[in-house]
């Protein structure tokens, strides 16, 4: 999978001073980067030395959310009293039950001070790869000779990544509706939080009574604090496929190679290379970020999909008889995450990952049909396990995978989880043996593939 996101690349050094074609003097440009060089050594900071500098990114992020208005003691009141509403009618819509925890009214600095440490998990592993990833491109010689100075060019990338995570997060931070709002986990454990000042915002743009508006959103996350709380597996799920992705994270520069030897620079030619340096102002030299571990991706947008289609089933149950504009709000949701307001948008401004929207409608009919073939209690218990939940195929075509519930409704007596522990112990006292010799499995003595 091919990431053109400028994320890691705006004003980093190596790739030239502003491979995406943008103002030097903007975010991530050298203006910025000299400003805040100046800033941290004559405010006599130290240097951060992880990849990332996150005491700049919050800086900027707070920059950037400028003067912010503060939770009031009503707004606490009325989250509270909304979420515990909302908590009641999702007990008609689901089996599992409240995540309890706390309820809070966020504001923009709040949001921003609670979800960072989060933030840091998905950023962290990306940007320490992608630090290894270009030394790698370097030539041997070239890496030598950068040696003496790597820790100025890490300080110098950290600061970079730093600069714009900031002005991710406080772009973010200005829209976000919710903690753990674009179905990621992001907000801490145990923690149902709304901000309640850009809702009230998003009603006056609806021209939704604020009151159902606060329950609306409400239900979303409280939906969501149940899974996050009663699948034990899902947080962990998601962010270890960031950090699979991470892992295999290549820079493909064999593009750029191949554009400047078309060029023929080599020649000497003044006036050649003059209408070269043209053409070359309108390429596109930013490296090309692949994955080895590209399937790590396509199981995150699978993830995302089915916790933000079963979210949106059953927020849509509790609440359509109950708040007249659930529909108005549901297309208004739908609009949202299609504009900017979407996982795969919040990762390409805060990770730099690029993947393709979750399939949040595919899904939401897929969980339809699903308590419409095997009742509600067994739509959710398929987030028992993850090996139980549908595959990117099932989301286009589900009757396959209804028809294993199906199948499984028929035994009374099957119970899959006890069957995958099971084997899951036998597998520990009885690993597989490979021979050393050969490294076949013992039985094949012949070499032959059964």
């Amino acid at each position: 999978m091919n990431n053109n996101n400028n994320f890691f690349f705006g004003g980093n050094f190596g790739f030239g001073s502003n491979p995406g074609g943008g103002d030097n003097n903007g975010p991530g440009g050298f203006g910025e980067i000299f400003n805040q060089l100046s800033a941290m050594f004559g405010g006599g900071a130290q240097q951060n030395s992880g990849p990332v500098n996150y005491e700049l990114a919050e800086r900027i992020a707070r920059q950037q959310i400028g003067s912010d208005t503060k939770v009031t003691d009503s707004d606490q009141t009325a989250v509270q009293e909304a979420t515990r509403l909302a908590d009641m009618w999702l007990d008609d819509a689901t089996v599992l039950p409240t995540a309890s925890g706390k309820v809070e009214a966020w504001s923009a600095e709040q949001w921003l001070s609670a979800t960072l440490p989060t933030w840091k998990r998905f950023v962290t592993p990306v940007a320490e790869r992608m630090n290894e990833a270009q030394l790698e491109q370097l030539p041997e010689e070239a890496r030598e000779m950068v040696g003496p100075m790597l820790q100025i060019m890490n300080s110098m990338s950290g600061m970079n990544f730093g600069m714009q995570l900031g002005h991710a997060l406080g772009d973010l931070a200005k829209q976000t509706l919710t903690g753990s709002d674009f179905g990621l986990p992001i907000a801490p454990s145990g923690i149902t939080a709304v901000l309640p000042q850009h809702l009230r915002a998003m009603s006056k743009d609806l021209s939704v009574a604020e009151q159902e508006a606060l329950v609306y959103v409400c239900a979303r996350e409280v939906a969501r604090q149940r899974l996050f709380k009663h699948v034990p597996w899902l947080v962990e799920r998601l962010v270890s496929s960031v950090e699979e992705y991470a892992a295999g994270l290549v820079i493909d520069t064999s593009h750029i190679e191949e554009a400047t030897r078309e060029l023929g620079l080599e020649s000497g030619d003044p006036a050649q290379i003059q209408e070269a340096m043209q053409r070359l102002q309108g390429m596109d030299l930013s490296p090309r970020i692949t994955s080895r571990n590209a399937g790590a991706v396509a199981r995150l947008e699978t993830l995302l999909a089915l916790v933000e289609g079963w979210v949106e089933l059953v927020v849509t149950q509790a609440m359509g008889e109950r708040i007249p504009s659930t529909a108005q709000m549901n297309e208004a949701w739908r609009r949202r995450r299609a504009t900017g307001g979407s996982a795969e948008k919040a990762f390409a401004k805060v990770v730099g990952i690029e993947f393709a929207a979750p399939k949040v409608a595919e899904a939401q009919e897929l969980w339809r049909r699903v308590e419409n073939a095997v009742g509600v209690e067994r739509r959710d218990a398929v987030w028992d396990h993850p090996d139980f939940l549908p595959s990117a195929e099932d989301l286009g075509n589900s009757a396959g995978f209804i028809d294993t519930l199906l199948d499984d409704a028929d035994s009374a007596d099957f119970d899959p989880i006890a069957e995958i522990n099971a084997l899951e112990e036998e597998l520990k006292k009885n690993p597989p043996q490979r021979r050393e010799d050969d490294g076949k499995d013992p039985g094949d003595q012949d070499g032959t593939e059964y």
